[in-house]
């Protein structure tokens, strides 16, 4: 059974930075595609950043040179660095992890950017 779970989500000031966690366990493909979605108050979830089967990393326009993702195969986890930090980034964020056609979800991690 594979299992997602997020964590590093907290309360930041704004222009701060914020390093999320997802930890993944189970039998699985260390090098299938993975990534983030977020998901703000009243709206729909989104993409924001994902690493696909050729490990190249990708990321939406609005969090292009503040968010940086990393990874460490070795312990089936993956980083998303977040830095200046606006107000907009204030969200319920989901890591996702796919295997053998399947995609596994977390259980989300609250991030909000408040003074």
């Amino acid at each position: 059974q594979v299992q997602v779970v997020e964590s590093g989500g907290g309360l930041v000031q704004p222009g701060g930075s914020l390093r999320l966690s997802c930890k993944v366990s189970g039998n699985i493909n260390s090098m299938s595609g993975t990534g983030w979605y977020r998901q703000p108050p009243g709206k729909q979830r989104e993409i924001v950043a994902l690493i696909n089967l050729a490990g190249t990393m990708d990321y939406i326009d609005r969090v292009k040179g503040r968010f940086i993702l990393s990874r460490a195969d070795a312990k089936n986890e993956m980083y998303m660095q977040m830095s200046s930090l606006p107000p907009e980034d204030t969200a319920v964020y989901y890591c996702y992890k796919d295997h053998n056609l399947k995609r596994f979800w977390g259980q989300g991690t609250q991030v909000t950017v408040s003074s």
